[in-house]
């Protein structure tokens, strides 16, 4: 085998300089860790003209064609750092196809086609890894299946969206309203023109599907993650955190319980001093329950050119290792199981309720009604006027289950004298 190992990258943006840089910066550790080199011999670009004066581009082939790429025989392997997700699963399956070794940053391509890949890739005998898909810089995944193998995770809890997270802590610490938080994470380039992906909660959903299949071994749906977004936190709802002691966090959440799962993401009330609740602006942190090691944390920047390209160039090392080994045909995990989703009524937690409510007799014995009938009852109430005509009723509840917070949700919503502004769980511990 060489000692240089030829590699197509798809894709110059921010990630794909970051890779090139540290192959460049780094080659000296990389060659003394592996015996080999990295050597990015053709990029794949929309536009060449756009890049001819790059001077770190000097000696790489450019070309908008991804067959100059995938029918060159001397690259072993194909990094995809370009996005999207069709044209990059097509690129991917020719890449495998052609008996290249696969590397990834693309979490809405895992999530959504991840298995299909994974299979083909085994049974081209060629690796497919992609670290860098979920929370940046931190090497999660990795950890998931390598460091906890032995271990019975039992829950996945995580800060994996940048951008709500920069935008709840400038809400929190500046006291900016969500659409002045927006406004802000967008001049700064954390959250796009058209921001839904993040502040909806798809993202960090899509990455919760990823890390369901590594900690549980089960492949889940879009479908069958309850996906609540942070547009309809305001002001009164920070100030509310403050006062009883807590923060809010997006959070994606997996847990197990009897063999089956339950994953979620959305707004969640988490005390003051949890260690999720330190986390700050655009990092991200993943927080693991295992049955052996408890719980664990593991924190830093959720993306970046450097961070997340030190991910990318990570899963190249270990690929370059199986080569050399000839192990090859490797992905992430092998670990798989039947999907089993568990029943909403075994999911249990205490809820945070605001509600805007006519401010008049017997309307609040009404709306206590319901939650009673449903079965749940109250650990805080607080009442205060938003004008002579309606109240504002903050309400934390004892702990019932999802099934429990449906049917009160839905009972609300036939009402009319009660507008539910924000419902959100509570984290207990």
């Amino acid at each position: 085998m060489s000692n240089t190992i030829k590699v197509g990258l798809l894709g110059f943006g921010t990630v794909g300089t970051g890779v090139l840089r540290i192959i460049k910066a780094h080659s000296q550790k990389i060659e003394k860790t592996i015996g080999q080199t990295f050597d990015i011999t053709k990029v794949l670009v929309r536009q060449i003209e756009k890049y001819q004066n790059n001077e770190e581009l000097a000696h790489i082939t450019l070309t908008t064609n991804i067959d100059d790429i995938l029918n060159d025989a001397s690259i072993d392997m194909v990094v995809e750092v370009m996005g999207s997700v069709d044209i990059a699963r097509d690129y991917i399956i020719r890449a495998l196809k052609a008996k290249k070794h696969v590397v990834t940053a693309n979490k809405d391509l895992i999530a959504l086609h991840g298995d299909e890949l994974m299979k083909l890739a085994g049974q081209q005998h060629c690796d497919l890894y992609y670290e860098a898909s979920v929370a940046g810089g931190i090497p999660i995944l990795r950890t998931l299946v390598n460091s906890m193998a032995s271990d019975e995770i039992k829950e996945v809890v995580g800060i994996v969206n940048g951008t709500t997270n920069y935008m709840l802590t400038k809400m929190t610490e500046n006291g900016l309203s969500y659409q002045e938080a927006l406004a802000q994470a967008q001049a700064l380039g954390f959250a796009e023109a058209n921001p839904s992906s993040d502040v909806d909660g798809l993202d960090a959903a899509r990455k919760m599907v990823i890390l369901t299949r590594l900690a549980f071994g089960m492949q889940i749906d879009l479908d069958d993650i309850t996906t609540t977004g942070i547009t309809q936190i305001d002001r009164e709802d920070i100030q509310n955190a403050k006062q009883l002691g807590y923060v809010i966090k997006l959070l994606g959440t997996a847990k197990e319980i009897d063999e089956k799962v339950y994953v979620e993401v959305g707004p969640v009330l988490i005390k003051d001093n949890h260690p999720l609740s330190n986390v700050q602006n655009e990092n991200n942190a993943v927080f693991v329950v295992g049955a052996a090691v408890g719980k664990t944390m593991y924190y830093g920047p959720g993306a970046g050119e450097l961070p997340t390209a030190n991910s990318v160039v990570s899963d190249m090392i270990n690929i370059a290792k199986n080569m050399t080994l000839q192990t090859t045909g490797n992905i992430f995990s092998h670990y798989s199981r039947q999907k089993a989703l568990l029943p909403k009524e075994k999911i249990k937690s205490p809820y945070y309720f605001r509600l805007n409510m006519l401010d008049e007799t017997g309307r609040f014995l009404e709306m206590t009604k319901i939650f009673a009938e449903a079965g749940a009852s109250f650990a805080k109430v607080k009442q205060d006027q938003v004008n002579n005509d309606i109240a504002s009723i903050m309400i934390i509840t004892h702990p019932m289950s999802v099934d429990m917070y449906d049917k009160i949700m839905d009972k609300l919503s036939q009402y009319e004298a009660v507008t539910v502004k924000l419902a959100m769980k509570v984290l207990e511990n």
